[in-house]
């Protein structure tokens, strides 16, 4: 055999090289027939291979087959034996074997991510969409329809709260009954008369299931019929601003004109599409002051912070923010104090000028005060809330301290500071045009007649001749059939 077919049989598998070696050797020394018998032989072998690694594949294919249903099996019988073993909690829950038990949950929440408290039908991220969530996970309701749900507040996209209070019928274990407790229907006796038994730890429950910059605080149990909405006895809500080149002791002298009872039509977003006609309010304080009290600061400093804090029974749409965009006008000697009493004068100015309110995220409900509620705090949730609150203030510290910095480096190399104020909605105009020479909205009559012609309200004729203006069938809200002339808003977005 040449050297080249040696070569090349040396890249052969060895059961080829086998047979080309004997059939070089028989070439010389065998007959032609015993030559076709080993072609023969070779085929033979080749056929049998092939069938060989038939074989091997489809058994590989059965071997992964009974593998798979093998799986399939025992996953199908794990979930058997995980839904027997847990079918009772698939079953639907059944809300009229346990006590009901009227509450008021008092939680605090970081309102920048969310488009506002209250649930609204163009967005789901929403503080009120998050917390129905986890009642409803935590079955602690049924549905929100049964619920006896009330608000206190319904602050608006951006606006922060740590005193927020809401009222609500949660599921109980207290069968021996208590304060706001209702018991099921056909209770036995012996259950009813049975030893207290602690109430289901609300607070840790919702906050295992809650957003992180969503907390409840504490819970207190609630007589029947107590609404966190009407039985508010005050609302508080503060406003963080920096000095800045505000003049913050005009802003002081001018907040105190607030005070008292007075028509804020001039001050707010009318809702009038929504039934709120009755402009009417009681600010019982209004004030400026410092962050903190401790330190006095500077008649200069920029950095310094203050806060406008003010209290009242009720407030309407977007009346605090309307209420600092005076303040922060007047601060910047735009405006003197005197024109927070001529706007409050409905009489003389019964339209309101045109202009922007104050940015949203410096808000803060910051507190909602009830008369009679005894307040339950757990200290391992509250310690968890403490700490939730510290992270995200070392972080915004920090970053605040970064800024302040580069700040500082730009000033040192000639930067200037610009004296405009950075807390007003909207671009500030060249040359300022004061509020009383402004265009301005339109009248409340002439709200009232445009909804009346859309049909949102309706207009009837009173007991002694007067007209009384009521919600309209066409309104989102035609379930409320009472009059709304008289009715204040308590939770509209402030």
């Amino acid at each position: 055999m040449s050297k080249k077919g040696v070569c090349h049989s040396k890249r052969l598998p060895n059961h080829q090289q086998l047979f080309l070696h004997l059939s070089c050797r028989l070439k010389s020394s065998m007959s032609e027939e015993l030559l076709q018998r080993v072609r023969d032989l070779e085929g033979e072998v080749d056929r049998l291979k092939a069938q060989l690694q038939d074989k091997v594949k489809e058994g590989a294919e059965d071997v992964n087959i009974d593998i798979d249903d093998m799986k399939g099996n025992s996953q199908t019988n794990a979930g058997v034996k995980k839904k027997g073993k847990r079918g009772s909690q698939e079953r639907p829950f059944d809300f009229s074997a346990h006590p009901r038990r009227h509450v008021a949950l008092r939680l605090a929440y970081l309102g920048w991510a969310y488009q506002g408290f209250a649930v609204q039908e163009n967005t789901e991220n929403t503080v009120e969409a998050r917390l129905f969530e986890a009642l409803l996970k935590t079955r602690l309701i049924q549905d929100r329809q049964s619920s006896n749900y009330h608000r206190c507040g319904r602050t608006d996209k951006g606006v922060s709260a740590f005193s927020q209070v809401i009222s609500i019928d949660l599921r109980s274990t207290q069968f021996c009954g208590g304060v706001g407790v209702t018991l099921p229907a056909n209770v036995d006796v012996d259950v009813k008369n049975k030893v207290d038994s602690a109430e289901l730890p609300y607070v840790k429950m919702l906050n295992r299931v809650l957003p992180q910059d969503i907390r409840i605080l504490e819970w207190s149990p609630a007589v029947d019929g107590f609404s966190a909405r009407f039985d508010c006895q005050s609302r508080t809500y503060r406003y963080y601003f920096p000095r800045g080149a505000l003049d913050v002791a005009l802003m002081k002298e001018a907040a105190k004109r607030y005070e008292g009872t007075h028509d804020f039509r001039n001050l707010c977003k009318m809702d009038v599409g929504n039934g709120v006609l009755q402009f009417q309010r009681t600010i019982l304080s209004a004030t400026v002051q410092p962050v903190h009290q401790n330190h006095l600061p500077t008649d200069t400093d920029p950095y310094d912070l203050f806060m406008f804090e003010i209290k009242g029974l009720a407030f309407l749409y977007h009346q605090v923010r309307c209420m600092m965009a005076v303040l922060l006008l007047i601060g910047q000697k735009l405006e003197a104090p005197e024109i927070i009493d001529t706007l409050l004068d409905v009489e003389k100015n019964p339209r309101k000028p045109q202009y922007s309110m104050a940015v949203d995220f410096p808000l803060v409900l910051f507190d909602c005060h009830f008369e009679g509620l005894s307040w339950r705090s757990e200290t391992e949730e509250s310690n968890h809330a403490l700490a939730t609150f510290q992270q995200h203030w070392t972080q915004a510290a920090v970053k605040t301290q970064v800024l302040h910095g580069m700040i500082r480096g730009l000033k040192n190399t000639g930067g200037t500071s610009s004296p405009d104020c950075c807390l007003m909605e909207g671009t500030r105009q060249r040359t300022y045009r004061p509020l009383l020479e402004r265009p301005c909205c339109e009248s409340l009559e002439s709200r009232i007649e445009h909804f009346v012609k859309r049909g949102r309200l309706e207009r009837e004729e009173g007991e002694n001749g007067g007209e009384t203006v009521h919600k309209g069938k066409r309104s989102k809200q035609s379930h409320n059939a009472s009059s709304l002339s008289v009715l204040p808003d308590v939770s509209t977005p402030v």
